[in-house]
């Protein structure tokens, strides 16, 4: 089982396809993904494997979700904006 799920994980090429977002235009995707994916789901992700002495490699498939979809640019921004305590989203 772990073997076919790091399979998948390497050859991840983009986000799958989210039924919220049915449009071309995928800024919102983008913007709810790096909410949603980097924020909570890979930071509990890596803190429940770690905590268990598992390899944490797994939790990088939220990481690639946002960076397949949201230009670099935008992450640098958002995450300067955490860092600075006024990034618009709910964290």
């Amino acid at each position: 089982m772990a073997d076919v799920i790091d399979d998948k994980i390497k050859n991840y090429r983009t986000a799958p396809f989210d039924a919220r977002f049915p449009n071309t235009n995928q800024t919102r995707n983008c913007f709810q993904n790096y909410l949603v994916y980097f924020l909570s789901d890979f930071h509990r992700c890596n803190k429940v494997l770690s905590g268990k002495g598992q390899d944490s490699s797994p939790c990088e498939w939220y990481q690639r979700v946002y960076k397949s979809l949201c230009p670099m640019s935008w992450v640098e921004k958002w995450d300067g904006q955490i860092e600075d305590g006024s990034f618009p989203g709910k964290i």
